[in-house]
């Protein structure tokens, strides 16, 4: 009997799932004022010195945030080249990459290779070939939930710096609202692309666990659910089938467990302001050193 083959990037219908909660939630903003906020400083230590600038994005999606950070270094370093490697397992998601890059000028000098693959598989790729390229910025932005060996994966794009390197994973916030959620209803949500739900607890202490120097950064985030307890509302029902990993949130589960999930939602994992119910979807930007 074959092999169940199991779905850890975007296709089909989770694509668009998944570029509606990006439009509701603004979390992909979130992460790009991080970017503007911090890494300039980081990126010119990181550069400091260097005659040519290699960046990998691991599951990079459409790319909105991996442009924001490649003009970023652009600027910190105008006459430095640079290249980008982009390991992303969607398809559809890779095409508006490339589309994204088409519109985006100053990126057009930027050799992009795109590897359309999981990570796993680009790690066994590279181990085979044996003469592995060595990147100065790393980045594993909202994707270490889909990692079947954390530690291993860690470890491997971490062996892939080069001096004074930095690999960045931005992961959701340990105790915000997503680890909440997904810890609190683990057995009846981490049954399809994430079997076993990770906040930043669990890969700061894997990074301990590997000896790697690292600092932490927040991501304060946070967007309205209040559609979510509307049962007429289209975009409550939307968000509700991505939040929880599902095609269709009220066919998915029992009604005890449907209503438990919006119990927790508004009670656990959200504030209540002017009449709206803010989720807690902060996240933590994870910097280890080479």
């Amino acid at each position: 009997m074959a092999a169940e083959v199991k779905q850890t990037c975007y296709e089909g219908s989770c694509v668009q799932s998944f570029q509606f909660y990006l439009e509701h939630s603004g979390e992909h903003q979130a992460i790009v004022q991080f970017a503007h906020d911090i890494l300039p400083g980081e990126l010119k230590r990181i550069g400091a010195g260097k005659s040519s600038l290699d960046v990998l994005g691991v599951g990079s999606g459409g790319g909105q945030v991996d442009v924001q950070m490649l003009t970023l270094l652009q600027s910190a370093f105008p006459s430095v080249p640079v290249t980008a490697d982009i390991v992303e397992g969607s398809g559809p998601l890779t095409d508006g990459f490339k589309a994204l890059i088409a519109k985006t000028p100053n990126l057009q000098k930027i050799p992009f290779s795109f590897h359309i693959m999981k990570s796993e598989e680009y790690e066994t790729q590279v181990k085979a070939k044996g003469d592995a390229k060595k990147f100065d910025f790393i980045h594993m932005i909202q994707m270490i939930y889909y990692v079947e060996d954390l530690a291993g994966s860690i470890k491997f794009f971490h062996s892939l710096l080069k001096a004074n390197g930095r690999l960045m994973i931005i992961v959701e916030a340990a105790n915000g609202g997503w680890d909440i959620l997904w810890k609190t209803y683990a057995k009846e949500l981490c049954t399809g692309a994430i079997t076993d739900y990770r906040s930043s607890a669990q890969v700061v202490e894997c990074v301990k666990s590997l000896g790697l120097k690292y600092e932490e950064h927040v991501i304060s985030h946070s967007f309205d659910i209040s559609e979510c307890f509307s049962p007429s509302s289209d975009t409550g029902a939307r968000l509700l089938n991505f939040m929880t990993a599902q095609e269709n949130f009220q066919q998915s589960f029992s009604p005890e467990v449907r209503a438990g999930i919006l119990e927790l939602l508004k009670n656990k994992c959200s504030v209540q302001k002017d009449d709206k119910i803010l989720f807690n979807g902060s996240l933590v930007a994870i910097l280890i050193h080479a």
